[in-house]
């Protein structure tokens, strides 16, 4: 069977062709971008719940030793510990994000399928880390690489959207035919 063509985008990134025309085709509609927001959130919220329950506050179990472990933190500012016990303010920042997703969010069309699945893992992630801070005034923090600070899943997808919502506005390859200039 012979390689699938690589297409090459104009920030020099080679992907398979039939992985841009799935891309593109794809549509995301607000019920999913709903449900996917729900999926984060539960997901990230359901592990601090079980670290929480599991875990002694400070205490690390090795994975792979040295390399990933599970050690719960709490985390009482943002990301890297900045602006630690400064609670209300990521309170309102995050309520400004949720409210421009959630308003921004509606005029982008469903077949902006990036755009909007990093919009989803945003939004779910955002609400992560906001409900820590309305219930206890700090985030819980298990992920831990050893050389990077320990994070959790609502960071990831924090990340995650970030990084898909830049490629969007970045690269005109990833926006659907008929929509770049």
């Amino acid at each position: 069977m012979p390689e699938e063509e690589k297409i090459k985008t104009k920030k020099g990134v080679y992907l398979p062709q039939s992985l841009l025309r799935w891309i593109r085709k794809q549509q995301l509609t607000d019920r999913a971008l709903a449900l996917i927001t729900l999926l984060v959130f539960a997901g990230d919220q359901l592990s601090k719940f079980w670290v929480g329950r599991v875990f002694m506050l400070g205490e690390s179990r090795p994975l792979l030793p040295g390399i990933f472990h599970l050690t719960y933190v709490r985390n009482p500012g943002g990301a890297f510990g900045l602006l630690a016990h400064k609670t209300s303010f990521f309170i309102v920042a995050s309520l400004l994000v949720i409210f421009l997703i959630i308003f921004g969010g509606r005029y982008l069309k469903t077949h902006f399928f990036l755009s909007r699945l990093a919009l989803a893992l945003l939004l779910g992630g955002v609400l992560g880390n906001l409900g820590d801070r309305l219930r206890t005034g700090y985030v819980i923090d298990f992920l831990d690489f050893r050389f990077w600070p320990v994070f959790n899943f609502a960071d990831v997808a924090l990340v995650l959207g970030i990084f898909l919502l830049a490629a969007g506005f970045l690269d005109p390859d990833f926006l659907p035919p008929g929509h770049r200039e």
